[in-house]
């Protein structure tokens, strides 16, 4: 049976140092890791987080908070940077990445993008309004346009090949995000920032 939670984790060098250090304390706080981004250089680095309530997908300014006092001080033992940075907690936001099976059925009807990491038919990317998770196959399904068809057509796509799938900003995503800031839930949080001192 598939794990609906897994996570198609694609970071790479000091990020995915990063992710693998902090991913447990922010699953044990009750949340669940999106990505880990490292930006900058010498000048200045930003280490960005991005989580979400593992219920419903959001995460408020207090989530932030409760993940930033949380990471905080495993980051400054284990000490992957060795650089003064900036540390950035938010929510996924509108445009958000899909990174679990359960982020696919949670935004069914909706049109994502999706690149491949090895190509299918001689294509990396897709667009299309997603269908579903087949937990059978481990598969996302989604609506294509294919050549020769005249209607958009269901294709299965092997989750562990997706290198990157998010949420394209429309009409239909707008209007779902009215409809979920309708329903009682946290405030949809940007970030709170935290300073290594070296």
């Amino acid at each position: 049976m598939v794990d609906m939670n897994k996570r198609l984790a694609k970071e790479s060098g000091l990020a995915k140092v990063v992710a693998d250090i902090i991913e447990p304390v922010i699953e044990d706080a009750g949340f669940q890791l999106v990505r880990v981004r490292i930006l900058g250089d010498d000048g200045g680095v930003t280490v960005q987080i991005m989580a979400e309530n593992t219920t419903d997908g959001t995460l408020g300014i207090d989530d932030c908070a409760i993940i930033s006092r949380a990471i905080s001080p495993i980051l400054e033992v284990e000490d992957p940077i060795s650089n003064e940075y900036r540390l950035e907690v938010s929510s996924p936001g509108m445009g958000r990445p899909l990174v679990r099976p359960v982020d696919f059925e949670r935004h069914v009807g909706l049109e994502i993008k999706l690149e491949l990491s090895n190509m299918i038919d001689g294509r990396r990317r897709f667009r299309g309004a997603i269908e579903g998770y087949d937990v059978e196959t481990d598969e996302v399904r989604m609506f294509v346009e294919l050549e020769g068809f005249s209607e958009p057509q269901i294709i299965g796509l092997d989750f562990n090949n997706i290198e990157e799938a998010r949420l394209v900003i429309n009409d239909a995503l707008l209007k779902a995000g009215k409809k979920a800031q309708k329903a009682p839930a946290n405030k949809n949080a940007t970030q709170i920032d935290g300073e290594k001192n070296d």
